[in-house]
């Protein structure tokens, strides 16, 4: 099904260019007019899975790889008015080494823009090696908040929430319902405890009190013991809420209905703050869920939203500008789209019914943040009551005055890389 949004936004955005062309343009000549190819690469660190000690379900393999696809299908929707044609080159790749290769090699074919779906420090190295050459990247893999703070790479947009956007869309959401004291349980691993400063980041933002704090240290079957474990381990001093920091989901999945107090669980498990679930319909986004449900054959992901998200930036940023400028930004200078993007007019619509846009401090798109739990969506941050003085979707995540982030585009060289 076409997504007749962003269909309609499309034609009355070129329908002025086709009026011109169809007064000035033969026949003959439209058909040899030539059509600019957009490359967009797509790269992936594809890690090892490490054992887990539930029966959480992993992710798929191409989470991520899929949404970027449907980004470029829907950017030739409107493209081919444009004279424009948006093709993804896709490499996913255990070596880090390789998928740099690749971007060199994208990179003389004329790629100007990557979308990776990396680990942090993986996309720092990616930035490194791109640092002033003209080489746009859209993360789409790494939630850090230091990527967001004080490592600020001057390359790289934000397309994926990071943790601080997640527990501060969850700390709202606890708080407006009257749910202040936390019990904070923590995994071992660093991803975890990663999880776990944000929520507490959040509990000093909001004025929550985290009453006990707990790690889980346990490697048995909970499969067969958390009726009988997680009871005594959540047994402390009273609280309202239980929230979880488990991103593996080693232990998560089996603290609902098993503490000691009935309480709500949330965070990485029960209640869930995401970019992206399948359970998100209104705003249209049940059109975006069925046609990514035919293309890939399965349920769109944070991951693949974040994708899908920085390919189209890109295509809406170059559908914006002047036809005279389109060569040059598809396959020569992205700086000037770059700029585009930081600033007042970009508008990308998302599908969560508000406009989303970049942070120009340090890149990160802001975007509202589902509640979710497995099977509906309960609310959707930011909740009603939390203002700002430019826009309450800053409320999530870090704000300027909390962020070292101060993006400075670097001058690019014609000659390039």
């Amino acid at each position: 099904m076409m997504n007749t949004s962003l269909f309609l936004q499309q034609i009355r955005r070129v329908l002025p260019l086709l009026i011109l062309c169809a007064l000035t343009t033969t026949p003959a000549q439209a058909q040899k007019a030539a059509v600019i190819e957009v490359p967009i690469g797509y790269l992936e660190l594809t890690l090892p899975s490490p054992p887990l000690l539930s029966n959480v379900l992993p992710p798929p393999d191409d989470n991520g790889e899929q949404g970027a696809y449907l980004g470029v299908a829907d950017n030739n929707q409107g493209a081919r008015f444009l004279g424009l044609n948006y093709q993804l080159h896709s490499k996913r790749s255990e070596s880090l080494d390789e998928l740099i290769r690749q971007s060199e090699q994208w990179h003389q074919n004329g790629v100007r823009y990557l979308i990776a779906n990396l680990p942090a420090t993986a996309l720092e190295q990616l930035s490194r090696a791109w640092q002033g050459k003209p080489m746009l990247i859209l993360n789409a893999g790494a939630a850090d908040n230091a990527l967001r703070t004080r490592q600020c790479l001057t390359n790289v947009l934000h397309t994926l929430p990071s943790r601080a956007m997640l527990t501060d869309a969850l700390g709202q959401w606890l708080i407006h319902r009257r749910l202040s004291r936390w019990l904070l349980i923590e995994g071992q691993h660093s991803d975890d405890k990663a999880y776990a400063n944000s929520i507490r980041r959040t509990a000093k933002r909001y004025g929550a009190k985290i009453v006990a704090e707990k790690t889980w240290t346990f490697e048995s079957d909970l499969r067969r013991t958390a009726q009988t474990e997680v009871p005594l381990f959540t047994k402390t001093r009273e609280y309202d809420a239980v929230v979880v920091a488990d991103e593996r989901g080693d232990f998560g999945e089996f603290i609902p209905f098993n503490t000691w107090y009935p309480r709500p669980v949330t965070g990485t498990q029960g209640l869930t703050p995401t970019a992206w679930h399948r359970v998100v319909e209104q705003w249209g986004a049940a059109q975006l869920q069925s046609r990514f449900d035919k293309q890939a054959n399965r349920w769109m992901t944070d991951k693949d939203y974040a994708a899908w998200a920085a390919a189209r930036a890109i295509g809406e940023a170059i559908a914006s500008q002047p036809p005279s400028q389109f060569q040059a930004l598809a396959q020569q200078y992205p700086r000037p789209l770059q700029a585009y993007l930081l600033g007042e007019r970009f508008q990308l619509a998302g599908f969560k019914g508000r406009k989303l846009t970049f942070r120009h401090w340090n890149g990160q798109l802001r975007q509202p943040i589902p509640l979710v739990q497995p099977r509906a969506l309960v609310s959707q941050s930011p909740q009603q009551g939390y203002l700002h003085p430019h826009t309450d979707l800053d409320t999530l995540g870090f704000d300027l005055r909390e962020s070292r982030c101060r993006l400075n585009l670097p001058t690019v060289s014609a000659g390039g890389r």
